[in-house]
């Protein structure tokens, strides 16, 4: 007998050894293959770039995975008391496994064997940590070894506030939501201190399945997880019964925060900023970096720059007439369910979809499109309004049979069914009919001293094309190129009362091309005029004569300096602007003009931290070696250093600055007179006024201005820059400078001012009719005689001052 249990002894301790060594060698096989756990300790997950404002306000964020890592510290207890309840109630008392949920998983596991359900766990936020760190998804049971050996180091190697930190910022909570700070955003634009206990409750319901407790499409069900959560963590004791019952009897009401920019009509800045950033740092740091990207714009002006622009694209187009409704649907029965299925404009929020549902008589009757709220259901109510046919005078067909004539009744315009955009009139049920321009443009405003761009419009609406026809579109900036002509002049011995002569020239072309008559605006000649005249009445024949005289290749080298064109073709008709440039470039050139002849770089950014607020970029390059002195010893306050090129003479800059306030004043802009401030710039109008310009500037803004078709196309007669153009503009001004006083142009040390008669260039005493001060570089003073840029070569002959001043007094007839 003792043989015999001495002999099942021995076996079974035989049996023992056997399978320890077998178990040993499996688990040291496993261990072998592990991934290195040790590599989150530098762990740095893919997180959001936000974009922000001058202001601070955020405008934009961008992610592949939608994820703020937030440090344990700043996760308020209750969130993670309620993932603890969910997911790993004995998270803070085991040692990465929990014995006692495995034994469960396994029995569970086992009854369910053969009938193709899922297999069960039992993971603890450790083994979870290690699986969506270290391992795969694939569920077996050799991956959920290596979980639980993986946890069991991880648990060694990190304190329980570091893995479960690991954990909220990794797990994924839906939508494209990592993390809990991403996932309070995204879902209740929240952040993770402002939750309350029901919404906390569904975060910690959507670890296990985010797509089967979905808000919109799955709400009984995600309520029935939110509400188990919150009973567990009654059970563990972290909140009450009332408070419990109080948040489960809370409907699920998400609010899906916008994926676009989050600042109204900002789209445009903030994909400039976007297409920035990934040229600078690369796609990566864009979408995984969680840069933090502080920008010039100034939310309040980029508003108004949008208004400005987008109210004188549409008033141009009403000009051309009616083109017809949006689409057509069936008005009968719900119309309202047919009408939500067109997509209106996103970012025009001032203009509604309707459908027209009668259209007799005098009145228009119309049913305007249902809203839809953020979980996708349609509003039941249906809401009616009128459109007069009093309001209608604009809306002459542009083409077809009914082109041109007047409207006299609604159904002129209308038919039944027809999709139209309207707006609200503000007295009641009355609306205005609406049309979606097809003429677009773009307006920049810009700080001259430091090239921040404050504002940006890159056409009507980004959401009906992403174009952008301030940075992106190449188009002739006409006459609006000309102050660079006379600068260089100034530059180089001409003075603003030297006088050129306005007759006609042929220019051989070359090349086959025969020859060139250049023709100012109207086909007239003025004789000879001063450069001051010629500015200010945008003298074509007078600024070719004076490119000539100068020679295109310091024209061309000018207006590379200014960064108007990289290599301008050294041909006189390029005086004209005929070249193809940006909004952008032409209100960088404008303000070196305005700031006194210093480069400046045009910028969108500010400053760049990194996801630790580190700074890796920043805009202002200038030089302050006093600025980060640690305390004050009496000492003066610290210079900054401008170390920018001098691009052009400052009193060069203000003496072109002089002459454009008179394009305001007495010449081609009128309209900017408006503004009520002081205000230099200069009109642009192309051939055939394919392209409308103008760029302009107080002392403290620069603002350019442009409209035309994207494919290129006369837009009429009246479409000149100080005729489409300049009016959006002043209409940006008037409101960008209301709070502003009115501030001169300074002057730079050693300019002369001198009386002169602005017709003549020829000193004058200090008062009378036509009389200024105009401004003179020391060594220059107003001429006593003229001396006439190609004047014998029309006349045949030398011409007296006394002879110019009287063709100048007396017009035309005295020369031609």
């Amino acid at each position: 007998m003792w043989r015999f249990f001495g002999f099942l002894f021995a076996a079974g301790s035989v049996l023992f050894i056997v399978a320890a060594m077998a178990v040993y060698i499996f688990l040291n096989s496993m261990m072998q293959g592990l991934p290195d756990f040790t590599a989150l300790r530098n762990y740095e997950p893919p997180v959001m770039t936000r974009i922000h404002a001058g202001n601070g306000e955020l405008m934009a964020e961008y992610a592949r995975q939608r994820r703020l890592f937030l440090p344990i510290q700043a996760i308020p207890d209750r969130v993670k008391q309620a993932f603890l309840s969910a997911e790993d109630k004995n998270f803070y008392d085991h040692a990465g496994i929990d014995y006692f949920g495995i034994g469960r998983a396994v029995l569970t596991n086992i009854r369910n064997y053969g009938q193709n359900r899922r297999l069960v766990g039992a993971s603890t936020i450790t083994q979870q940590v290690a699986k969506n760190f270290l391992l795969t998804s694939e569920q077996s049971y050799e991956r959920k070894i290596k979980e639980a050996l993986l946890s069991m180091r991880i648990e060694q190697a990190f304190s329980k506030d570091e893995i479960l930190e690991l954990y909220l910022n990794e797990i994924f909570l839906g939508i494209g939501s990592y993390g809990i700070g991403s996932a309070a955003l995204h879902y209740f634009d929240k952040s993770v201190h402002e939750l309350n206990l029901a919404e906390i409750g569904y975060l910690a319901a959507l670890p296990k399945a985010p797509n089967n407790y979905h808000p919109i499409r799955r709400t009984d069900k995600a309520i029935e997880r939110r509400n188990w959560v919150i009973d567990q963590m009654v059970n563990n004791g972290y909140v009450t019964v009332e408070e419990a019952n109080q948040a489960k009897a809370m409907d699920l009401e998400v609010k899906m925060r916008s994926r676009g920019a989050h600042i109204f009509a900002a789209d445009y800045f903030a994909e400039e900023v976007r297409r920035w950033i990934g040229e600078e740092f690369g796609e990566d740091k864009l979408y995984n970096g969680g840069l933090s990207v502080r920008t010039s714009l100034n939310v309040g002006l980029q508003q108004e720059a949008r208004k400005a622009l987008s109210d004188g694209l549409v008033a141009f187009d009403h000009t051309k007439g009616w083109r017809g409704p949006v689409t057509t649907i069936d008005p009968s029965g719900d119309w309202g369910r047919k009408l939500a299925k067109v997509e209106p404009l996103s970012d025009v929020p001032e203009w509604q979809l309707a459908v027209i549902l009668s259209a007799e008589g005098k009145e228009a009757s119309v049913g305007l499109r249902p809203e839809i709220d953020e979980t996708g259901k349609l509003s039941a109510e249906r809401t009616t309004g009128v459109i007069s046919v009093s309001d209608l005078k604009w809306a002459k067909w542009e083409s077809g049979d009914r082109k041109g004539k007047a409207v006299k009744a609604v159904s002129d315009v209308f038919q039944p069914g027809d999709v139209v955009y309207v707006s609200s009139k503000g007295e009641g049920s009355k609306y205005d009919l609406q049309q979606v321009p097809e003429v677009s443009g773009a307006l920049i405003a810009m700080d001259p001293y430091t090239g921040r761009v404050l504002a940006m419009a890159g056409g009507f609406s980004f959401a009906q094309s992403q174009f952008n026809r301030a940075t992106q579109a190449y188009r002739q900036p006409g006459s609006s190129f000309k102050p660079f002509v006379y600068a260089t002049a100034l530059d180089n011995g001409y003075t603003p009362s030297s006088v050129v002569m306005d007759a006609p020239i042929e220019i051989q072309q070359g090349g086959g091309q025969g020859i060139w008559r250049p023709q100012n605006y109207g086909g007239k000649f003025y004789g000879p005029s001063t450069l001051r005249l010629g500015i200010e009445r945008s003298r074509n024949v007078m600024t070719v004569r004076l490119a000539q005289d100068m020679g295109m290749p310091l024209v061309a080298e000018y207006a590379q300096r200014f960064g108007i064109y990289d290599n301008l073709m050294p041909v006189l008709s390029m005086a004209l602007g005929a070249g193809e440039t940006t909004v952008l470039r032409m209100a960088t050139a404008y303000s070196m003009l305005a700031n006194g002849g210093r480069r400046i770089t045009p910028t969108f950014v500010d400053r760049v931290q990194d996801r630790y607020g580190k700074t890796i970029y920043k805009h202002d390059q200038r030089i302050c070696e006093q600025c980060n002195v640690q305390s004050w010893a009496y000492q003066d306050e610290p210079q900054v250093v401008d170390n920018r090129e001098q691009v052009l003479d400052p009193m060069t800059a203000y003496q072109i600055t002089s002459m454009m306030e008179g394009v305001v004043l007495r010449g081609t802009a009128p309209v900017v007179r408006k503004v009520g401030k002081p205000i230099a710039g200069k009109t642009g109008t192309t051939n055939d006024e394919r392209d409308a310009w103008f760029v302009g500037y107080s002392p403290d803004l620069v603002v350019g201005v442009y409209v035309g078709y994207d494919r290129p196309r006369p837009m009429g007669r009246k479409a000149s820059g100080g005729g489409l153009a300049a009016p959006i503009f002043t209409d940006f001004m008037k409101v960008a400078l209301a709070d502003q006083p009115k501030k001169p142009f300074p002057v730079p040390e050693g300019l002369q001012l001198i009386p002169i008669d602005r017709r003549t260039g020829l000193r004058e005493s200090a008062s009378g009719e036509g009389v200024i001060l105009e401004a003179f570089k020391p060594g220059t003073a107003p001429p006593d005689s003229y001396s006439i840029i190609g004047f014998t070569e029309d006349m045949g002959r030398p011409v007296s001052a006394q002879e110019a001043e009287r063709a100048l007094t007396q017009g035309t007839g005295g020369l031609y």
